[in-house]
């Protein structure tokens, strides 16, 4: 209880307080609009930015972190494809969405501040690590699967050329490069330009929470709850629990297992809407379960931290 309580219940609070204001009439939708904009496209990824640019990389990027973690979420997708497909009966293109949802837990938006919450701002480093690379992995499986399946017979070189294309507009993962490169690169920035990322990063969390509360009232469940039941069940129990399996038989240090265990039990984030939006496919089914699975995490949430002790 005091986890739930200390941890879990400020986020959800935020969360919810979004919720209620648009809701009401409080805070318009257009606003909601823009704030995730400002939040998708400049304050997080200025968060990444600063991140992985001042990460120690030699340190941080443990192999078998990241293999117990992607192992889970890699399985989540495969689970959710193929339920897709053999227990619902959706076509190619919709199960590659729904894989998705599987796929994409909410690293920054509830795995950060709760594992922060949960353990203190020094435990982020794992976080980050993983952060760094979940949007080309997760977008790089996304969006070559449906390639495959929507360039059927266009060859190789069409379908390479559109996975590129797609990755290369993604806000986030040009932070990541450009965070990679300055950190590899050995560059000091100007003070100035360190004081102006300090304070976007520090808008860039809670205003994407309230933001993240604002979008979620849009998302109302209407059918298809058996394979939206299907989908929270993997990206809340089966994604954390393949991770923990994963992260015990690899010997991760108590920090790195407490971050991959919790990011992964992070409910799907918005970009799993998002991805099922961009290619009309799925979209109730991301959105209901963007919004269930929120709602969830809260509870699963406190579970995972519970066994973790």
């Amino acid at each position: 209880m005091q986890a739930l309580i200390e941890v879990i219940l400020p986020v959800f609070l935020l969360i919810g307080f979004g919720y209620i204001v648009v809701w009401r009439g409080l805070f318009p939708d257009t606003g909601v609009d823009g704030l995730m904009i400002f939040t998708q496209q400049f304050a997080i990824p200025c968060l990444l930015f600063q991140a992985i640019s001042t990460l120690d990389l030699g340190q941080e990027f443990n192999a078998a972190l990241l293999i117990s973690f992607y192992t889970g979420a890699v399985a989540g997708f495969a689970v959710g494809f193929l339920g897709a497909r053999f227990l619902f009966g959706r076509d190619w293109e919709d199960c590659v969405a729904i894989g998705f949802v599987c796929l994409f837990s909410n690293s920054l938006l509830l795995g950060l501040p709760i594992t922060e919450r949960a353990y203190g701002a020094d435990a982020l480093a794992s976080n980050y690590a993983i952060i760094a690379v979940h949007s080309p992995i997760c977008y790089g499986i996304g969006i070559t699967a449906m390639e495959i399946f929507r360039n059927k017979g266009s060859g190789l070189w069409r379908t390479t050329l559109q996975v590129f294309r797609a990755m290369f507009r993604n806000a986030l993962v040009i932070a990541v490069m450009l965070g990679f490169a300055v950190n590899l690169g050995g560059v000091t920035l100007p003070d100035p330009v360190v004081h102006a990322l300090d304070l976007m990063v520090r808008a860039a969390l809670p205003t994407a929470l309230f933001a993240l509360g604002g979008v979620l009232y849009r998302y109302r469940p209407d059918g298809d709850l058996r394979t939206i039941a299907f989908a929270c069940g993997v990206s809340l129990i089966v994604h954390p629990a393949i991770v923990w399996g994963m992260g015990r038989a690899l010997a991760l240090d108590e920090g790195q297992f407490r971050s991959a265990v919790v990011t992964a039990a992070a409910a799907p984030g918005v970009n799993a809407y998002v991805f099922a939006n961009m290619y009309g496919r799925a979209r109730r089914v991301a959105a209901s379960t963007v919004l269930i699975a929120t709602a969830l995490c809260s509870l699963t949430a406190w579970v995972w931290l519970a066994l973790l002790g």
